[in-house]
């Protein structure tokens, strides 16, 4: 029987026996077909997973981020609440912006609105800081103050306040016990006078009659200054029959107050004409087919 060929001893592996993660490796030898070992290798032993140390770093550093994060909210929420309160109490209470009575401006009283009765309104409230001022209120007091016919108040930043006010006016005066009632041109009541003053004619209608006193102050709140100044009395037993005389001693029958303005200028159109000038009566009543004597 033949004798088998002697297998080649493998020489002999120099340097130090690879290690693995666990401190040791095993040799791992390969062969042919045939038996024959072809090569020795050393394979690793799978490591053991183990908890990175950089993983736990990384969850406590998130877990410091988010702790700063909430803790900058609270301030900055704490922060906003204290400016708030801050600004609240810098616009109504403190005396930063309190009204100044020196700083309060009142115009269009006329002649018959007493201006002090309408600064002792805004006085009552000085030191009230603006953005808490009741304007609303303040013009409510204002309208209560005798001539007053419309008011409007504003504020006047930083201390001021700006009243302007719409008079009422008289445009006529009515007999009255001995003297003379003012009358605006909604018929209210805006003063007495012992005699008529100059410029306002004098108005002679039925008392009590609210319809026919209402006809003749629509006809003069209409009337032209200048025609205006030329009257000097009004008279009507109804609203259809108003008639005026003039300064100079004309009558003008103006009927009701319907057509106010034509009849104004069909009226202003005679008195300047060269016929005008020698006629003692003109009726405008019907302002087309007017009638003069």
């Amino acid at each position: 029987m033949p004798k088998q060929p002697a297998q080649p001893t493998p020489p002999p592996t120099s340097g130090p026996t690879p290690t693995t993660a666990t401190g040791t490796h095993r040799n791992v030898s390969t062969y042919s077909a045939s038996g024959r070992r072809l090569s020795a290798t050393p394979a690793a032993v799978p490591a053991v997973p183990v908890v990175s140390t950089t993983s736990l770093a990384r969850f406590a550093e998130r877990a410091r981020a988010r702790r700063t994060i909430a803790r900058r909210q609270i301030l900055g929420i704490a922060g906003g609440l204290v400016a708030v309160l801050a600004l609240a109490w810098l616009l109504f209470l403190s005396p930063v912006l309190a009204l100044d009575p020196d700083q309060v401006t009142v115009t269009g009283a006329g002649s018959v609105v007493a201006v002090d009765k309408v600064t002792d309104v805004v006085d009552a409230r000085a030191d009230v800081p603006l953005p808490r001022l009741d304007t609303i209120t303040m013009r409510d007091e204002i309208l209560d103050v005798p001539g007053v016919r419309e008011a409007r108040v504003m504020r006047d930043w930083p201390h001021g306040v700006s009243v302007t006010i719409v008079a009422r006016e008289p445009v006529a005066a009515v007999p009255d016990e001995g003297g003379y009632a003012l009358l605006d041109m909604d018929g209210v009541q805006v003063g007495r006078v012992d005699s008529a003053p100059k410029g306002l004619p004098v108005v002679d209608v039925p008392v009590g009659e609210k319809r026919t006193l209402a006809a003749v102050l629509s006809v003069l709140e209409q009337l032209p200054d200048d025609l205006l100044g030329d009257v000097r009395s009004v008279a009507a037993r109804t609203q259809d029959t108003v008639t005026m005389t003039l300064r100079d001693g004309v009558r003008v029958d103006w009927g009701s107050a319907a057509r106010t303005p034509l009849k104004i200028s069909v009226l202003s159109t005679i008195l300047g004409s060269k016929e005008g000038k020698d006629v003692k009566v003109v009726d405008v009543s019907a302002p087309q087919l007017p009638v003069t004597r």
